[in-house]
């Protein structure tokens, strides 16, 4: 399984804004602050209003902030609402036949592999990821994404 970039800079901005709740962050220092594209950060901050884990105010002085308090964001729920495919393996995809179909078991395996996944992501919340103490230096990611 591989999160996509999205998702990897949504939990990073949200991580940055979490940790300056006495202001407004933009996305041009979130963009500085992990080396990351504005325009990638502007998809991505419009994907996290629209689904009320931020809010955004408009205009000169304007800028971002967290829309709920980040121990009440799941990390779970923000992954399912930035990822659009979770199909594992291409029987998962919609209208997808398996030629498999009634011998093999390796679906449902791995179904349950991700809702397992998703739920030890349920069990965290945006607050229990926040780093400790001062904010890191530019450049040092406090997420680390698994690879395959």
């Amino acid at each position: 399984m591989h999160l996509t970039t999205l998702t990897d800079y949504a939990l990073r901005l949200l991580m940055h804004v979490a940790q300056h709740p006495d202001r407004l962050c933009t996305i041009a220092e979130v963009a500085q602050r992990y080396d990351i594209s504005q325009a990638h950060l502007m998809k991505v901050t419009h994907r996290l209003a629209l689904c009320g884990w931020i809010e955004t105010v408009r205009g000169k002085g304007g800028g971002m902030r967290l829309a709920r308090p980040a121990a009440d964001i799941r990390l779970g729920a923000v992954v399912r609402d930035m990822e659009s495919d979770f199909a594992l393996v291409e029987c998962f995809g919609p209208g997808k036949a398996c030629a498999l179909d009634g011998q093999c078991r390796l679906a449902g395996v791995l179904d349950a592999a991700l809702h397992e996944f998703l739920r030890h992501l349920d069990g965290y919340t945006l607050q229990d990821i926040l780093p400790r103490g001062r904010p890191r230096a530019p450049g040092r990611s406090a997420l680390v994404m698994l690879r395959p």
